[in-house]
Formats: C-alpha cells, structure tokens, sequence
C-alpha cells in the first residue's frame, strides 16, 4: 500500500526524520506516537504524498513519489483518507455538504449514496449538526466532520492525525471502534496520536502495531502498551 524506504525529511536545515523504514501492508493498523514536534505529522504528510523526501523514496501503490506526475498522486489520493489536525471546511456549505463533497466532485449522490452518508453521520454523531455551518461547530466537532469525510469514499488507506485530540472519552471510543471497524472490513489504517488509553482500547480490538519517534526515526513502542 504505502512504504517509506529509508525516507529522510529535513526542516529549517534541522534533521527531523532519518533513516525511516516503513511499510503499511494491506489490512494492517498502526499507530504513531511520540511528542510534540517529533515528526508524527511530518510522517504521515510523507505518507500520502504532500511532501517529498530529502533522500531515499516513499511508494504509493508501488509508484514512486519522486516519478509521479501531478494525475498520478491525484489518483492514490483517491485511495487515501486523511484526516489532518487543523480540517479545513468550506464555510457556506453545510456539515453534511461538506463531508459529501468527495462524493459531489466524483459525480453526485445517489440513494445508496445518501444512505451511507446519514449512516456516517450518526456512527460519528453529527446527526442533529447536518445542517450547521462549519463555524458553528466545536472543535470535537469539526475533528469528527474530518473523519466522516475521510471514509466517505471508502478509501483503502486512512491516515489520522491526532483524530480525537478535542473530543471527550465517550467519543475518542466511538471514533476508535469506528476505525477498528473498518481495520475489520479490509482497511489500512494509520493513527498518529498521544492517547495511550486510546491505543489500550484499540488493542483488545484489533491486532495494531505500535510505533514510537523516537531521536528522528521510526522505532517499535515495545510490549508496554
């Protein structure tokens, strides 16, 4: 699916990842963790793509980043959802709208279409909010709204950054079992996060390896999670 090969990526002159390895086989759940500033951004926006290494190679569906023309990355992106920290919304278009507009821009919805949209909605639990604007929501909110439109596609790959950083426990556990689900029906899953309860809870679900940044790669978390 996706694999890094060595992948370095330098920031202001400053070294921030070396040396990093990686593959995310089909079905696989992963999660990245680390502190603040450690790279878990910069990673997975080498993951789908957004940025280019300094040295070695990152491979969407066996393409090589450094190859791909600008219609080639469009067409894996349709493969990835990503869900980013700071999720960026079209304001005049309602939360419903807006986590439709993948579908909107591949050419409409349909009843099924439209189906599996409320459906999203409610396992995210923005029912009552499918009409609000996204200024009207709260962060939580907003973070959930990423999400939904992340899947809404069916994506093979879903990449998470930080997905329950604004949300209460309750959710954070609504929105990992949702991920877990989908781990179940065949998807690749990525999660960058500092949530150690998260992790525990994802694992008594679903079989995840757990990744730490740790000195500017890429390490195994160990058994202690």
């Amino acid at each position: 699916m996706i694999e890094l090969d060595k992948v370095a990526y330098s920031y202001g002159g400053a070294d921030l990842l070396t040396g990093v390895s990686l593959t995310l086989n089909p079905g696989s759940f992963h999660f990245l963790t680390g502190p603040s500033g450690a790279g878990k951004t910069t990673f997975l926006r080498l993951a789908y793509g957004a940025l280019m290494p300094k040295s070695g190679h990152v491979r969407l569906f066996l393409q090589d980043r450094m190859t791909m023309s600008p219609d080639d990355l469009a067409d894996c992106r349709r493969r990835i959802g990503i869900v980013q920290q700071d999720c960026q919304f079209l304001d005049h278009l309602s939360v419903a709208e807006n986590v439709a507009l993948p579908l909107t821009v591949q050419g409409g919805l349909n009843a099924a279409a439209q189906e599996n949209l409320r459906d999203l909605l409610a396992w995210v639990g923005l029912t009552e909010r499918a009409d609000a604007r996204p200024p009207e929501l709260s962060g939580g909110e907003r973070q959930r709204a990423a999400l939904a439109r992340a899947v809404i596609m069916s994506p093979d790959v879903i990449l998470a950054d930080e997905p329950t950083g604004n949300v209460d426990f309750d959710m954070s556990q609504r929105l990992i079992r949702l991920l877990v689900e989908l781990n179940r029906m065949g998807k690749t899953i990525m999660v960058a996060t500092h949530d150690l309860t998260l992790i525990r809870t994802a694992k008594t679900h679903v079989q995840a390896r757990v990744l730490r940044i740790t000195n500017r790669q890429v390490q195994s978390a160990g058994a202690d999670l």
